[in-house]
């Protein structure tokens, strides 16, 4: 697809930090995390929970540690599955130092709750010692009784001086590798206390409409407020918050990132409402076809449209299309020209083949890049040993 001035997003330029495997921030690709419901005692239900994340493309999995035994479970858990784990600490400042040597990548943690100045050197002692980065969170709905009192009810400006207060903790105590949220269940309220964070300083964010609602209505409430925090450039890793299963969250971070070009993963169906101008039954086959491609990881465009009116436009503008036609035959693109023709009973298995082998020569080309740099790589290695000697 062309770049067009009107597609560009110019990201926010942050500092970039690391959660385990996950490099997060300045030219990272924007990371999709979830969270796990299951009890984190429950070691077989959370590491199972965790890759079905994993299978859908989840980057980063966080998992909350409200006592000593969820705390000590995570050893079990990470080292069961592939992600980094995040651990989420609220209050007891132990829980974040048992996280930190239980493998945990990252400690979700509010400075400020975790009491004294002391324990809070405990803590970033622990995150050095085991190569942890943290996650200041911030929540319209657990601010600070002072800062409440000094603006009267939780606001763009309250949020943001509970974030620069708490990144200030860890500042002083020479520790820099952090993110930080600022959430709210107000998509309003959350996107202007972004806006003003990321004027504020140049930490990566975590953004999110937090308690976003169940499937349906949290995914159209996250979308608005992250898609308008995305397309200004602000946000480093994301995650959507639903009350649904977790794998459902990644889906729609992705989705939300698709939509917007700033990445991909998996195919990407265009498809049209249908109308009483369809030649098949569209909803029906775009159905199957989602439900059949789910496997798919390689980015790449399928366009299936009921009819010529739309069509063959945009099927010249994806890798693979339909468009319907008369007589239950319809006709197939690649790459944006017509190809072949196609009768209505093998509309789903044939665009299907068509996908996974137009898949497989991407990753087959890509593979041969990368090798082929690679040997240039060694090449160069061994031209200029001799001369260094």
């Amino acid at each position: 697809m062309t770049v067009r001035a009107y597609r560009q997003i110019l990201r926010r330029k942050s500092r970039q930090i690391r959660v385990g495997n996950v490099l997060v921030g300045g030219d990272a690709p924007i990371s999709v995390q979830t969270m796990t419901n299951t009890p984190t005692t429950d070691v077989k239900a959370t590491v199972e929970q965790i890759q079905a994340a994993e299978r859908v493309g989840a980057d980063i999995v966080r998992v909350s540690c409200p006592d000593r035994e969820s705390a000590l479970a995570l050893k079990d858990i990470v080292r069961q599955v592939k992600v980094p784990i995040v651990a989420d600490i609220h209050f007891h400042y132990k829980r974040a130092i048992e996280a930190a040597e239980s493998g945990a990548a990252c400690l979700r943690i509010n400075p400020g709750n975790i009491g004294s100045a002391e324990r809070v050197r405990e803590v970033v002692k622990a995150a050095k010692d085991h190569g942890c980065s943290m996650r200041i969170g911030v929540n319209a709905g657990s601010l600070e009784q002072d800062l409440l009192e000094k603006y009267g009810e939780p606001c763009p400006e309250a949020m943001v001086e509970s974030a620069l207060n708490h990144a200030k903790i860890l500042e002083d105590n020479d520790f820099r590798e952090f993110k930080i949220s600022v959430k709210a269940s107000d998509a309003f309220l959350a996107v202007a206390a972004y806006q003003g964070l990321a004027d504020a300083c140049d930490y990566p964010l975590h953004i999110g409409i937090t308690e976003a609602g169940g499937l349906r209505a949290g995914t159209v409430k996250s979308s608005i407020g992250l898609g308008m925090l995305l397309w200004s450039g602000i946000g480093d890793t994301l995650r959507v918050s639903l009350s649904a299963d977790p794998a459902e969250e990644v889906l729609v971070g992705y989705d939300i990132l698709k939509s917007l070009g700033l990445r991909r993963r998996g195919v990407t169906v265009i498809s049209c409402p249908s109308c009483a101008r369809q030649n098949f039954n569209v909803i029906k086959t775009v159905e199957l076809l989602e439900q059949k491609l789910a496997h798919i990881t390689t980015p790449l465009t399928l366009s299936v449209i009921g009819c010529v009116v739309n069509g063959p436009g945009e099927a010249r503008e994806t890798d693979i299309g339909l468009t319907g036609g008369g007589n239950n035959t319809h006709q197939v693109y690649l790459s944006g020209v017509t190809d072949h023709r196609l009768k209505d009973q093998d509309i789903v298995q044939h665009l299907v083949g068509l996908v996974e082998k137009k898949a497989a020569e991407i990753e087959a080309a890509k593979a041969a890049a990368e090798a082929a740099e690679a040997e240039t790589a060694r090449e160069t290695k061994r031209d200029v040993a001799p001369a260094a000697e």
